[in-house]
C-alpha cells in the first residue's frame, strides 16, 4: 500500500443524506478540521468543497470532496445540478471512489436509500456503482466489543444488506468524535484499503463517466447546471408519477378487496337466509 509521495492523488467524494457525518467523515479522513462540522438537523455544508492532505503513514496523497446533501429528496433540482456540476468540476481528473456515507443511527427508509442510488446513477453514470464504499458513521454507538457486523447481524435491514450487495460488500465503520490516535489510525487504514481495492479493480483508471466528460469540455458551469437541473426535475416528476401510480394501485387493490370482501358477505348472507327458509320449509 506504500507510494511515493508525487503520486497523483487519490480523489474520494463523500456523499449521503444530510445528518449523517459527510463533513466530519471528510475531516477525519484528512485528520483535521477542514470542513464546517456541526450537529443540526438542517444542511450545514451548503456547496461542494474540496481539500486535500498527504498521509504520513505512506505518502498518499488524497483529495476528499464534500458535498452538501446533493441526494436529499427536498433539495431544489436547480441546486443539486449547480452542486453536481462543481463537484465535477473540482474532480477533473475523475473519480478513484465514491462513499456513501450513512448512519447507524439514524435508519433511512428503503424509498429514501433506493433513490439516492437511482439519482447517483442517473447523474454520474450506473458504472459508478463499481467505485463506492458504503462508509457507516456513528462507530460510538456501538459498544466497545461489538463491530457492525455484529450489530448489522440482528438489525440490519434488507435494503441496506442490497446496497452493500451491489457495491461488492464494500463497507467501513467510522467514530468520528474519538480522539483515540490508534482508532482514527485503524479506521483510516482500513478506508484507504478499500479505495486501493477498488482502484485496483478498476484497472487503476478513477471513474470518468460521460456525463464528467461532456461538462469538462463545457466550461459554462451555469449551462451545465441548468441542464443537470432539467433532467432532476425531470428525474423527479418521473419519480412522483411512479409513486402516485403505486398509490393508486394499492387504493384500487384496496378498493377492489373491500368489494369483494362485502361481495363475498352478502353472499354468505343470502346463502344463510336460504338455508333458513329451505328449513322453515321443511318443517311445514
Amino acid at each position: 500500500m506504500a507510494s511515493p509521495s508525487n503520486e497523483v492523488a487519490k480523489t474520494i467524494v463523500l456523499i449521503g443524506k444530510i445528518g449523517n457525518g459527510k463533513s466530519a467523515t471528510g475531516n477525519s479522513i484528512l485528520r483535521r478540521k477542514a470542513f464546517k462540522s456541526m450537529s443540526s438537523p438542517t444542511r450545514v455544508t451548503n456547496t461542494c468543497e474540496m481539500h486535500t492532505t498527504t498521509l504520513l503513514e505512506n505518502g498518499q496523497n488524497l483529495a476528499v470532496v464534500d458535498t452538501p446533501g446533493l441526494f436529499d429528496c427536498s433539495a431544489e433540482p436547480q441546486f443539486i445540478g449547480k452542486e453536481i456540476a462543481k463537484c465535477i468540476n473540482l474532480a477533473k481528473d475523475g473519480v478513484h471512489a465514491i462513499l456513501l456515507v450513512a448512519s447507524i443511527k439514524t435508519r433511512i427508509s428503503k424509498e429514501e436509500e433506493e433513490a439516492g442510488v437511482l439519482m447517483l446513477q442517473a447523474f454520474f453514470g450506473p458504472k459508478i456503482i463499481d467505485y463506492m464504499v458504503v462508509l457507516f458513521t456513528g462507530g460510538d454507538y456501538l459498544e466497545d466489543d461489538e463491530t457492525l457486523d455484529d450489530y448489522f447481524g440482528r438489525n440490519c435491514p434488507q435494503h441496506y444488506k442490497e446496497t452493500l450487495r451491489m457495491c461488492g460488500n464494500r463497507h467501513v465503520l467510522f467514530n468520528n468524535k474519538t480522539r483515540d490516535e490508534p482508532q482514527k489510525s485503524k479506521q483510516g487504514k482500513q478506508l484507504l484499503a478499500l479505495v486501493h481495492a477498488v482502484v485496483n479493480k478498476n484497472g487503476g483508471e478513477p471513474y470518468m463517466s460521460p456525463q464528467f466528460v461532456e461538462l469538462k469540455v463545457d466550461l459554462k458551469l451555469k449551462e451545465s447546471s441548468d441542464k443537470l437541473a432539467q433532467q432532476i426535475a425531470e428525474l423527479k416528476l418521473k419519480e412522483s408519477f411512479d409513486k402516485l401510480a403505486q398509490q393508486i394501485a394499492e387504493q384500487e387493490n384496496g378498493r377492489l378487496k373491500e368489494e369483494i370482501m362485502t361481495l363475498s358477505a352478502q353472499r354468505l348472507l343470502i346463502g344463510r337466509k336460504m338455508r333458513i327458509r329451505g328449513s322453515s320449509d321443511i318443517k311445514q
